[in-house]
């Protein structure tokens, strides 16, 4: 019996010392299998519209004194002075910007109002003269409109309205000019465009380095040196109106002999 009973126990004690591991293997949680592959979270997009928002904000707060280069399509060279000063006023000289191309000229706003000036050159040899032909914020009217101005004053603001109707991508930079450049179209029929089609060239600090539209292209000359406190005008005020950018200067009476 005693016999029977050491044999029992010599059984039983290797079945006691696995079945704890056998029931921790049962119980076990099975390996993790690895996570399946994800795709990886898409980046945000850098599109060219938000970029050229962010380039037009920075030259909406721009303040400098700059010259561009003009160059229509006949072929002539110009040289526009623009100004944009601390206190939102500005100026932009216009050589032959008006009496077909006879007048040099000074569009300005300042805190009396929106000027037009007219500098000696040939087709206005007496000294400069300012005509008032606006209150502050308005849009120079068409007849006398040199329109050089629109890249430093309003199309600044129309490129940051993100419901305006533009389809903007990226565009190669022309040889020579610095900056990002941004193709322009318009997405509406309308035939009174908020802004000129075309090539649009920013530096990071909002300096407009080129711009080429309907205008013509308009190239930056050289460094843009800080803005001025505020902007002052080409001359007095005078009694005249305005000189009309489509036409020359009608002739003087004639006498016969």
């Amino acid at each position: 019996m005693h016999a029977q009973l050491r044999a029992a126990r010599r059984l039983t004690a290797p079945l006691a010392l696995l079945l704890p591991a056998l029931l921790a293997a049962c119980s076990a949680d099975p390996p993790a299998e690895p996570p399946a592959s994800e795709e990886p979270a898409p980046a945000s997009i850098d599109t060219a519209r938000d970029r050229l928002v962010a380039l037009a904000a920075a030259a909406r707060d721009r303040h400098l004194t700059a010259t561009y280069t003009l160059s229509g399509a006949d072929g002539g060279d110009r040289t526009i002075a623009v100004t944009t000063a601390n206190d939102g006023t500005w100026r932009v000289d216009v050589p032959g910007g008006a009496g077909g191309g006879t007048i040099d000229v000074s569009v300005a706003a300042t805190a009396d109002g929106l000027f037009q000036c007219a500098l000696p050159s040939a087709g206005h040899p007496e000294g400069a003269g300012c005509v008032r032909i606006g209150d502050p914020g308005d849009r120079v009217p068409a007849p006398v409109d040199p329109r050089v101005q629109h890249p430093f004053t309003d199309w600044p603001k129309v490129l940051t309205d993100r419901q305006a109707p533009l389809a903007v991508s990226t565009a190669k930079a022309p040889a020579g000019v610095s900056g990002t450049c941004f193709s322009v179209d318009t997405t509406s029929a309308s035939l009174d465009a908020p802004l000129d089609v075309g090539i649009y060239c920013y530096e990071p600090d909002g300096t407009l380095t080129l711009l080429r539209s309907a205008l013509g292209t308009l190239r930056l000359a050289g460094p843009p040196a800080p803005g001025p406190a505020t902007v002052a005008l080409a001359g007095p005020v005078v009694p005249s109106g305005p000189w009309e950018t489509g036409a020359p200067p009608a002739a003087g009476p004639t006498t016969t002999p």
